[in-house]
């Protein structure tokens, strides 16, 4: 067999097979096949949505108390057939067919037309010593997304994905492990996708054929194989029902919608006041500052330096008043301080809080603070004292919490000298005394169960006030309570474009509040740079510039007036859509739909959008063709099917066609399907400055329609029926343009304002808003 050079030989070990179904047991749910010592269980627990278990030993693992996926009981019971012959077994729901081979326990799934998908291999599942794995066949069409946060280009197909969380500073278009583990993702072709989610939190890969062409693989170092098959005519439904089995975000508090400035090395009262100020007497629309290590004494956790933060309550009030909120960071590792009164390393230790290795020693390593010790989130003990320690930051007035090194990222010495990356011992127990594991099968979800505890001390802390959070690491089911960006990105070009389908990815993966250090963490690059990177972070749902300590300074003024103008513009058009974005938050919220994601998601049947990763729709109506490379004046733009009008000139188009779209640097193409209805604020300097006494209502001629959410954008009263929603529709009728308004819905009651509706082409009407309907011709 050809070896690389240097690479020693390595016989892989040979999988043990299930054995002939000797007999099947049957329930409301879920059917048990029994094949001698093994056991395998199919659950039925939507009509497009099964669970397959497989247990080597004969005997289920215990559901664990932090697991993401709902109960296979709190699903309604789903009604299915059983059919029993010869050859085989088969179950069929109201949308697929799902058929077992009785001697090798194959499965194969098919819709209604008889299309094949998620069908077994020659050998459908197998284990051997520490491992469990599935093999399925890959069909001809079929292209692959998802995985959670991934380099390289949107289709994964011919790639190896593994699911193992880690520090990958300096990450490239190769990289395979990421900060997130998400071990999900959904295969199209047309008129057909499904999903696999994968329900182990060990290490496990996904191989989309590369060890053998036309077959893909799942593997986990878990003692059994679980994972769900979801399917769906088109992404959007398999979204749905993966985000209804691992959890929705709930809304954000609407100022997070805003353009967030960031950087490491903000590190005095002083800088932090001037970069407001500059925002402000700039009129450079700006809602969040955040804080980097800078901010606290000695990089200790729930501190705040005396000499370069000394008045840290009455910094962040003033900013209040100026319109800002404070983000500080948050790490894991608390300074390893005896006798220092120090109350997170005294506390912790007095209730053995924090994790050891197997022999019982404390496990200690090295992060900001130098030695350092890690609390053991896994326990909801520790999760609830951790939550609790953020007082001494919401005291001050910080208004959200940022995430940060919590794969965990350590290091074997201290960060000044050259060390090497370093995890817990995986043998290492986690969790309270009645459900202790092994850090090998807690790894996965250390900064996942890091974010829980923060978001429930913040909702204790401040119960009527929506949590913002912000997070590197995390698992399936993070978007119940963070937004995620994408770690230490470089100033280049090359990573400009890499953030597209990352964060497509991300967005096919369940996670919809994304986004990416605009122009790049580490390195520097240029004017040019920056502003290609603003304009395409504009439509980034999370918007935040970074930069690293090292670097040159990154705010949109350092590059001179002509840039700073041109930022100024793209910053004004983030604020004057953030109600159409804030309604694109709330439908996620009910759909789990992706707020920024690639044509496919939309155009599930066009093959020309499959591999398309350099235009963004975001939501359904605006799509985005950015430049990500030095010197490009225009660029080529695929217009899917309709007509679509170029946001800047009004300039219509017929879709299904290609055009060569003008793009200096003042303009990032924009376009708008007909039928589109957008709404607008007027602009604004921070997103709560004021009550706007006016809303446009943008109108593209031709059939389409949008419901307008509208609530406090701060407080929980929403659940409780305090929000508003108007639905517009506008249609055509010969040479005019029917603009129709429903009355407005919800018990939250609206100050008066303006409504002027705008359609493109045919000029304005106004209105006073009572919440009535109506009827606008044009």
């Amino acid at each position: 067999m050809p070896q690389y050079f240097g690479k020693l030989q390595t016989n892989e070990q040979p999988w043990s097979v299930i054995e002939p179904i000797k007999g099947i047991e049957k329930s409301e749910r879920s059917i048990d096949f029994h094949c001698g010592k093994s056991l395998f269980k199919i659950s039925i627990l939507a009509s497009n949505l099964i669970r397959v278990r497989l247990a080597p030993t004969g005997e289920f693992q215990p559901r664990r108390s932090w697991a993401v996926a709902k109960k296979d009981g709190d699903w309604n019971k789903t009604p299915f057939e059983v059919t029993e012959q010869n050859e085989n077994i088969s179950i069929q729901t109201e949308q697929i067919k799902v058929t077992i081979e009785r001697n090798q326990g194959r499965i194969e799934c098919s819709d209604h037309n008889g299309q094949p998908f998620a069908c077994d291999a020659e050998i459908g599942m197998g284990w051997h010593t520490g491992a469990v794995a599935g093999w399925k066949i890959i069909e001809p069409d079929e292209h692959f997304y998802g995985f959670g946060e991934r380099t390289g280009l949107l289709d994964q197909r011919s790639e190896i994905k593994t699911n193992w969380t880690v520090d990958c500073i300096d990450y490239n278009s190769l990289t395979d492990e990421m900060y997130p583990a998400i071990p999900f993702f959904m295969a199209l072709r047309p008129n057909l996708c499904y999903g696999i989610f994968l329900n182990s939190t060990y290490w496990s890969q996904f191989d989309i054929g590369v060890t053998k062409l036309g077959i893909w693989k799942m593997e986990t170092r878990s003692p059994e194989l679980d994972y769900y098959i979801i399917y769906g005519t088109e992404p959007s439904q398999v979204i749905q029902t993966y985000t209804e089995l691992t959890g929705r975000m709930t809304l954000p508090p609407r100022w997070s919608l805003g353009y967030h400035q960031s950087r490491w090395g903000y590190d005095s009262e002083d800088v932090v006041h001037e970069i407001a100020q500059e925002f402000r007497n700039r009129q450079l629309p700006c809602d969040v500052i955040h804080l980097d290590i800078d901010y606290m004494r000695g990089y200790r956790v729930f501190t705040w330096s005396p000499k370069r933060f000394p008045h840290a309550e009455q910094l962040l009030s003033q900013l209040k008043t100026e319109g800002f909120k404070v983000v500080p960071i948050v790490d894991p590792g608390v300074k390893y301080e005896p006798e220092a009164d120090y109350a997170p390393f005294d506390e912790g230790i007095k209730n053995d809080y924090f994790v050891r290795k197997p022999d019982g020693q404390l496990f200690h390593g090295y992060v900001w603070p130098e030695k350092a010790l890690f609390p053991d989130f896994i326990n909801p003990e520790v999760r609830k004292w951790w939550g609790d320690s953020h007082k001494v930051l919401t005291d001050a007035g910080v208004a959200g919490i940022w995430n940060d090194m919590n794969e965990p990222s350590i290091s074997d010495r201290p960060f000044g000298d050259k060390g090497q990356k370093v995890w817990f011992p995986l043998e290492s127990l986690q969790g309270p005394a009645d459900e202790q594991v092994t850090h090998a099968e807690t790894h996965n979800i250390y900064g996942l169960m890091m974010v829980q505890a923060c978001y429930d001390g913040l909702l204790h802390l401040r119960p009527n006030e929506r949590p913002f959070l912000l997070t590197r690491s995390g698992y399936a089911g993070i978007q119940k309570w963070s937004s995620v960006w994408m770690g230490d990105n470089q100033a280049t070009w090359e990573h400009l474009e890499l953030s597209l389908p990352m964060l497509f990815n991300m967005g096919l993966s369940g996670i919809p509040f994304v986004g990416c250090d605009i122009g790049g963490f580490a390195g520097n690059g240029n004017a040019e740079l920056f502003t290609r990177w603003l304009q395409v972070g504009m439509l980034y749902p999370f918007m935040r510039a970074h930069s690293a300590m090292s670097t040159a300074r990154r705010e949109p003024w350092v590059y001179g007036q002509r840039i700073e103008d041109i930022c100024r513009e793209y910053l004004n058009l983030r604020y004057r859509l953030i109600p159409y974005l804030y309604t694109l938050f709330w439908q996620t919220t009910q759909t789990g739909a992706p707020i920024f994601r690639p044509l496919l998601y939309d155009y599930p049947n066009d093959l020309k959008t499959y591999q398309l990763h350099d235009q963004i729709l975001l939501g359904s109506s605006l799509m985005a063709a950015p430049v990500y490379r030095p010197g490009v004046e225009y660029r080529a733009v695929y217009l899917p099917d309709g007509v679509w009008y170029d946001w800047w000139t009004g300039t219509s188009y017929e879709g299904n066609s290609h055009i060569l779209a003008a793009a200096p640097i003042e303009t990032m193409p924009l376009y708008v399907k007909a039928g589109s209805i957008i709404p607008l604020y007027p602009v604004r300097q921070y997103i709560d400055e004021d009550i706007p006494t006016e809303l446009t209502i943008k109108v593209f001629p031709g059939e389409g329609e949008f419901t307008l959410y509208e609530d406090d954008g701060h407080t929980f009263e929403y659940q409780q029926q305090a929000w508003a929603t108007t639905q517009y529709r506008v249609s055509i009728e010969g040479d005019n343009v029917i603009v129709d308004i429903s009355p407005r819905e919800g018990s939250l009651v609206l100050s008066e304002r303006e409504i002027i509706v705008d359609v493109v082409d045919k000029g304005k009407q106004r209105f006073t808003d009572d919440g009535t309907a109506r009827q606008l011709r044009f």
